[in-house]
């Protein structure tokens, strides 16, 4: 069985990756959105959180564990996720580094991040810039989109052209090989 392809959009919260997932998956009715934020309910539901009955292994884990069983299954996948930490970008290119990857930069101003931070009401204000010290330091990215300067039409046609293109996908692999070998 041919494994999945996975398009990966690596960004801070509120940078507009969910939105970009849930229009790319409409104009690619093969590609289906997994998202940590979504995948994180799973194991807060497992949990006890309130009294500290924790799972003792980062989330990531599991889901990058789950990403592969679906790619595995010939699943094509748009991931929703944030590299935040060393030990997140590690699982995640030792867990995916045998998958066919689009590695999809997205980015947004600082202004506009604010913005949108104070509209969803759901986040701590400032969260995802100081997601900026990390997230886009180490990465390489196949292809990269700007959600405040482009407008998601526009971002959803760059990534299918560069999805579409004979492009050997290279950030994935490249991005591997700096950050772990």
């Amino acid at each position: 069985m041919t494994k999945g392809n996975i398009i990966v959009f690596n960004g801070v919260s509120s940078s507009g990756k969910s939105t970009l997932a849930k229009e790319l998956a409409k104009l690619l009715p093969n590609y289906f959105p997994f998202s940590i934020d979504d995948y994180d309910f799973v194991i807060e539901r497992m949990e006890n959180r309130e009294n500290h009955r924790l799972i003792p292994i980062e989330t990531e884990y599991f889901y990058y564990q789950n990403v592969a069983m679906f790619a595995n299954r010939g699943v094509n996948l748009i991931l929703d996720q944030i590299i935040h930490d060393f030990t997140t970008l590690q699982t995640f290119y030792e867990t995916l580094s045998g998958y066919s990857i689009l590695f999809v930069g997205v980015h947004c101003s600082e202004e506009e991040l604010k913005r949108r931070e104070e509209l969803r009401g759901d986040r701590r204000i400032g969260l995802s810039t100081s997601q900026l010290e990390f997230v886009h330091k180490q990465e390489i990215y196949d292809v990269e989109v700007n959600t405040a300067l482009q407008p998601i039409s526009e971002c959803t046609r760059v990534i299918i052209n560069r999805l579409v293109s004979h492009e050997p996908l290279s950030g994935f692999k490249k991005s591997l090989e700096r950050n772990i070998h």
